[in-house]
């Protein structure tokens, strides 16, 4: 474990210098903030992290170590940045510190910053590339959205899990096991797919469009297929990057927002109710309400910034949300979603 000397440099020059801890090496990617107290073994593993340097505004972090709590096989985030970084932790079911998994997995960690005023200068210029610069290295600037990073974090081939109900195909566009958990606990099987598999030849009842990184109009041949899926008129939920690749095939737009919504402490109203959720939530885009064509409404809106989070249609069975009813981290306020797209397949 280092303690080398690392800087972080943002693409507007701003220099942070801090202690390199993890796996020291130098790293590029979009830096972003997290805003969650909790949850950093489930936020690290998120594959809608892929590409981005986190920035936890939590100033302690690491003092319950490492449970198995894990949204994938591996860390996704390209490395993380915290204020004060623990080594020593105490939780029941933690294997090793946070410090420690980091380095196993190859990972950097700059501490020692003020994140919460590095925040700050991210919500007034909006988040922006930079550079995690290990003492006596550089590297280049890299948009990670100029890539398709679905296609790195999608699942390579066809899985079924097997269930006692309806089934459920399931487009992985970088899915949090989460959301597999939530689907199977209400007894359904699951056929789980590559981003761009052709699954209109396959048997379901319903499709499920899941999370995943970076911008959604490079995932064209998932919007494609959703599209086509459409057409079917079963069942459809889109969760997150799923809400956004459905917002496109049924011909909306999207956009990226200044600094994105990422933790687990957002407020989103359900339109025509004074229901008020708490949700978890992780994306740099949002669709565009204005957009939505006939026969789609708004269905949830966020009462901070007032953007889209969620739509679905007056007549037919399709629906989707930009937050996590999944949580893993968050509240589980809104996991009903499942029951409601469950109860769909008819």
């Amino acid at each position: 474990m280092g303690n080398d000397i690392g800087r972080l440099i943002l693409q507007d020059g701003t220099t942070l210098t801090g202690r390199l801890r993890g796996y020291a090496k130098s790293v590029a990617g979009e830096v972003v903030f997290n805003t969650g107290m909790v949850g950093y073994t489930e936020a690290l593993t998120d594959p809608s992290y892929r590409g981005q340097i986190m920035v936890l505004t939590y100033p302690l972090v690491g003092n319950y170590g490492v449970p198995a709590h894990f949204e994938s096989a591996k860390i996704q985030a390209t490395a993380l940045v915290v204020s004060e970084l623990a080594s020593e932790y105490s939780h029941a079911a933690a294997t090793k510190s946070l410090p420690q998994w980091l380095e196993e997995q190859g990972i950097p960690c700059l501490s020692g910053i003020d994140t919460r005023a590095l925040t700050k200068r991210l919500r007034h210029a909006g988040v922006m590339l930079g550079r995690l610069v290990a003492e006596g290295e550089d590297i280049a600037l890299d948009d990670p959205n100029q890539r398709n990073l679905v296609a790195d974090v999608s699942v390579r081939e066809r899985i079924v899990y097997p269930g006692n109900g309806k089934t459920v195909l399931l487009v992985d566009c970088g899915c949090k096991e989460s959301i597999v958990t939530e689907l199977r606990a209400r007894g359904v099987t699951v056929i789980r797919v590559p981003w761009d598999y052709d699954f209109l030849a396959e048997d379901f009842d319903g499709v499920l469009v899941s999370n995943g990184p970076g911008d959604p109009s490079a995932c064209t041949a998932t919007i494609d297929n959703v599209r086509r899926a459409l057409a079917t008129n079963r069942p459809v939920f889109g969760i997150c990057l799923g809400h956004q690749l459905l917002a496109l095939a049924a011909g909306a737009r999207t956009y990226k927002l200044k600094f994105g919504h990422r933790g687990h402490n957002q407020p989103c109203k359900e339109e025509g109710t004074e229901r008020c959720y708490i949700t978890s939530q992780n994306h740099g885009y949002a669709v565009d309400a204005q957009t939505l064509p006939s026969g789609w409404d708004a269905w949830f809106t966020n009462a901070n910034d007032g953007s889209n989070e969620g739509m679905r249609h007056r007549t037919r069975p399709l629906m989707s949300v930009q937050f996590h009813p999944e949580a893993a981290p968050g509240p589980v306020d809104s996991a009903r979603l499942f029951d409601e797209f469950v109860s769909l397949m008819r």
